[in-house]
C-alpha cells in the first residue's frame, strides 16, 4: 500500500522558533490526514491524543465509516445492500480479497471454508482443562491462542500461501470453537460440523443439536444469524482490530493475533455491549418501570446508563441497526414471542428513544447491539454466548486487516508515545535510611 507522495500539500506547525512542514494526504473518501511522522525528529515534540481518536495509524482499503452520515462500506459496498442481497461467506470473500467473487470463486471459497471447519482431535482436551462454569470467551481466548501449537504449516507471516491457509482456517474453525465452548459449559457432548450445511446453519447445528435426535436448523433463524455475522464482520480501526494490528506488527503468528483481538473484544464497552443491553432490559423487567430508568438515564449524577443506544462512531444513526431491526421483527414473529416481558420493555424503550426529545437531541438511537441481543436471546443463546458470536463474525475483519498490515511497507512495530507525568530523577535510598 503506502502513501501517495505525489500529493505535496503541507500544513505548517510552529513550535517555539521551529517551523515544521507536515505533508497532507487525501483519502478516497473522508477527511484529509496530516503526516506527523517526522514531527519528533524535526521539532522534538509528540502529539497527545488519548485513545487515538484523532490519529490514523495506517492506510486501509477495507472498511469506511462516516459516523455523521450513518454510512458503513465494506470495500465500497454499502452495508444495507450487502445485508439485503449478500450472505456472510460472500462478504468474507469481499473483505479478504477486495472484490465480490464470481460463481466459480464463490463455490471454491465456500468449499475451502467448509473443509476446514473440523478441529484437531486433541484440541478437545483443551476444553476439558477449563472449569464448566468458565465464560465461553475465556475458553475461546485460550483455544484460539493454542491453534498455533497444532497448525505449524501456517505460521510464517512472510509466506503468502501460509497467510491464506491461516485465514481460511480461522474463519472456518472459530464457529466450531465457540460452539464447543458453549456445549462444554452446559455439559453436553461436542457436535461435529456438517459439510452439508451453510456457515450459519452449521453453527446453529453445533450449538443446539444433540446425538439423541435429529436437528434441522430453521432457515429464518439461520438467515438472521448470517445477517448478524455480516453486520459485524468489520468496523474499521476499532479497539479489537487495532489490537490485532498492534500484535501483528511485532511479527506474532496469526492465531496469537486473533486471540489478542478476542481478548480485547471481551470488554463490555466493545463486544460485550449486546450482553450488557439485554441484562439491562431484564433488570428493568416490566414496562411500568421504564419511566424510572429513563429519569435515571437523564440524571447526570446517576451512574446508570442506557445500554444499546447511541454509538461512539455513529453520531446520526447506526446503519446496521436498521437492518437488524428487520431481522428482529422476522425472528420474533416466527417464534411467536412478541409478548415476552423483556421484549415488551425493549419495544417501549425503542419507541421512546425515537420520539423523546432528549434522545433525539443527543442522537441516542437504538444501535446494532440493542437488536442483536434481542435476536440471539430469542434464538435460545445465553448472554454468555453473545460475545463469542461477535468474535466469530469479526474474525474475517481481523484477518483481513492483519493481512493488509503484513504487506504494508509503511508499517513497523507499533510503539505509541506518552506524556510522562511521574517523578523526575531521584536517587535510591537504602531501606534502613527511609
Amino acid at each position: 500500500m503506502g502513501t501517495d507522495m505525489s500529493d505535496q500539500r503541507t500544513a505548517t506547525l510552529t513550535v517555539g522558533n521551529t517551523r515544521v512542514e507536515l505533508p497532507i494526504y487525501s483519502p478516497t473518501i473522508g477527511p484529509d490526514v496530516i503526516d506527523i511522522r517526522k514531527l519528533y525528529a524535526e521539532a522534538d515534540v509528540f502529539t497527545f491524543d488519548p485513545s487515538f481518536t484523532s490519529t490514523a495509524s495506517c492506510d486501509s482499503a477495507i472498511t469506511y465509516i462516516d459516523g455523521d452520515k450513518g454510512e458503513l462500506y465494506y470495500r465500497g459496498y454499502p452495508i444495507e445492500q450487502l445485508a439485503e442481497q449478500s450472505h456472510h461467506l460472500e462478504v468474507c470473500y469481499l473483505l479478504l480479497y477486495g472484490e465480490l467473487p464470481n460463481a466459480a470463486q464463490m463455490r471454491d471459497f465456500e468449499n475451502r471454508v467448509t473443509r476446514h471447519t473440523m478441529l484437531h482431535e486433541q484440541i478437545q482436551y483443551f476444553f476439558r482443562g477449563f472449569r464448566r462454569d468458565a465464560h465461553p470467551m475465556a475458553t475461546m481466548v485460550g483455544v484460539v491462542g493454542a491453534l498455533s501449537a497444532f497448525y505449524h504449516d501456517s505460521l510464517d507471516n512472510n509466506d503468502p500461501w501460509q497467510r491464506e491457509v491461516a485465514a481460511i482456517r480461522m474463519i472456518a474453525k472459530l464457529p466450531t470453537i465457540a460452539a464447543w465452548a458453549y456445549k462444554y459449559s452446559i455439559g453436553q457432548p461436542f457436535i461435529y460440523p456438517k459439510n452439508s450445511l451453510s456457515y450459519s446453519e452449521n453453527f446453529l447445528h453445533m450449538c443446539f443439536a444433540v446425538p439423541a435426535e435429529d436437528y434441522t436448523p430453521n432457515p429464518v433463524l439461520a438467515k438472521a444469524l448470517d445477517r448478524i455475522m455480516m453486520l459485524h464482520a468489520d468496523h474499521e480501526q476499532n479497539a479489537s482490530t487495532s489490537t490485532v494490528r498492534l500484535a501483528g506488527s511485532s511479527g506474532a503468528n496469526p492465531f496469537a493475533c486473533i486471540a489478542a483481538g478476542i481478548a480485547c473484544l471481551w470488554g463490555p464497552a466493545h463486544g460485550g455491549a449486546n450482553q450488557a443491553c439485554l441484562e439491562m432490559l431484564r433488570e428493568i423487567g416490566t414496562v411500568d418501570r421504564i419511566p424510572e430508568y429513563i429519569r435515571r438515564a437523564k440524571d447526570k449524577d446517576d451512574p446508570f446508563r442506557l445500554m444499546g443506544f447511541g454509538h461512539r462512531v455513529y453520531k446520526n444513526f447506526d446503519p446496521r441497526a436498521q437492518v437488524m431491526k428487520q431481522s428482529a421483527d422476522e425472528v420474533l414473529g416466527l417464534l411467536g414471542i412478541e409478548n415476552n416481558p423483556t421484549l415488551r420493555v425493549a419495544k417501549e424503550l425503542e419507541r421512546i428513544a425515537l420520539e423523546d426529545e432528549y434522545f433525539i437531541s443527543k442522537k441516542l438511537y437504538p444501535n446494532v447491539d440493542f437488536y442483536s441481543g434481542i435476536i440471539l436471546d430469542a434464538m435460545g443463546f445465553p448472554t454468555s454466548m453473545f460475545t463469542p458470536i461477535f468474535a466469530i463474525s469479526r474474525t474475517v475483519g481481523w484477518i483481513s486487516q492483519w493481512r493488509e498490515m503484513v504487506v504494508d511497507k509503511d508499517q513497523r512495530i507499533g510503539r505509541p508515545r506518552q506524556r510522562y507525568i511521574g517523578p523526575t530523577r531521584r536517587d535510591y535510598t537504602p531501606v534502613e535510611s527511609r
